[in-house]
């Protein structure tokens, strides 16, 4: 267990003034080389932390804190396990995860497209986020400052992502199972599938948050985003949840992306760090990774199948009668031969199934 002590950077902006500074921000300007005189005075510039620093983590090690120990003064209780056991994935299927896109049908679709496009300009906008294009030679473009994408800016990027990701889920099951109290009637099999998602949201956020610690900024920026993400999602579910679906679909389409992308770094070796890194623990035990397959790069392949996954599921709920279609994802098919949806990745459609494959 990491200690829980914690230091804060500080440095003089001034001759008067001398500035606390969260981690996530002295992580993303010890590589950005902004200039100084671009830096407000609500923001830091730092001085090199004392503690020795691990290459995997925008957290020094005296920072950290067990965010999930295990329990104490519990003498019967050892440990306390993951209430959804997560399926089984093999290399050839998550190494076959690729980005896709879902074109629009009609207004609803468009509605949530657009708010999808805005979302991502403004999570852009916030981690500095950007990805090197290809030039007509083939070699990429070369980007500094605060465009660049390194070790510590991709986990910040999942960090503030996965805060925000596991909250559809959450409201769509809670909806509907106070919809299933109201009516006296079953759900189908819905609650269950967002209940699963959105805790598997949740793993993802646990596991880098063994890797880094946000700051109080981070921390700050996560709060406001679920304040307003959580009763922006809440009230829209109530009025359309078909276009609350379609919008989470589209929303895992940009992760799927964004994920890709993170791994195709790795591969061409701009995250040189990441090489040979182990994933967490935690990580091992919920995706029960197999020996020689658990470094960064695995792990990064098990999460973007994982989003693969909630975008296939949000597709097709979206395409299903919200009031009693039930959920195709639990249902035992009467012809298991044919092709049919299913927990694990290994009839996954990128863009959802149709309304009459399944039904």
């Amino acid at each position: 267990m990491y200690a829980s002590a914690r230091h804060t950077a500080t440095s003089v902006l001034s001759g008067k003034t001398a500035i606390k500074f969260s981690e996530p921000i002295q992580l993303i300007l010890n590589d950005s080389k902004i200039p100084s005189s671009r830096i407000c005075s609500s923001c830091i510039a730092v001085r090199p932390a004392p503690y020795p620093t691990r290459n995997f983590s925008a957290t020094s090690r005296a920072q950290l804190k067990e965010y999930f120990p295990p329990p104490k003064d519990l003498p019967n209780i050892k440990l306390t396990g993951p209430a959804w056991h997560h399926p089984m994935y093999t290399e050839d299927q998550m190494t076959a995860i690729s980005p896709a896109h879902r074109k629009p049908e009609g207004w609803r679709d468009r509605i949530a497209l657009t708010m999808v496009k805005l979302l991502r300009f403004g999570m852009d906008t916030a981690t500095g986020y950007t990805h090197q294009k290809e030039t007509a030679k083939g070699t990429p473009q070369t980007k500094s400052g605060w465009f660049v994408m390194n070790e510590r800016k991709w986990l910040v990027r999942f960090l503030f992502l996965e805060s925000v990701a596991g909250v559809p889920g959450m409201i769509g099951a809670s909806l509907r199972h106070l919809h299933s109290l109201r009516r006296l009637k079953r759900d189908n099999g819905w609650i269950e599938t967002l209940l699963e998602e959105a805790y598997n949201e949740r793993m993802h956020l646990l596991t880098f948050m063994k890797m880094a610690e946000p700051g109080r900024f981070m921390k700050l920026m996560i709060l406001g985003a679920q304040g307003v993400f959580y009763n922006g999602m809440f009230l829209s579910y109530l009025i359309s949840p078909r276009i609350c679906h379609r919008f989470v679909g589209y929303l895992e389409e940009e992760a799927v992306l964004t994920y890709s992308r993170a791994i195709a770094d790795i591969d061409a070796g701009r995250l040189p760090k990441w090489d040979r890194l182990e994933a967490p623990e935690i990580a091992v035990r919920y995706w029960n990774m197999p020996e020689g397959h658990r470094t960064m790069r695995d792990l990064l392949l098990y999460i973007r199948a994982d989003e693969a996954k909630h975008r296939e599921v949000n597709h097709t709920l979206g395409n299903l009668d919200q009031q009693s279609d039930p959920n195709p994802f639990v249902s035992e098919y009467r012809d298991n031969s044919k092709p049919h949806p299913s927990k694990g990745i290994d009839n996954i459609r990128p863009t959802g199934w149709d309304r009459k494959d399944v039904l």
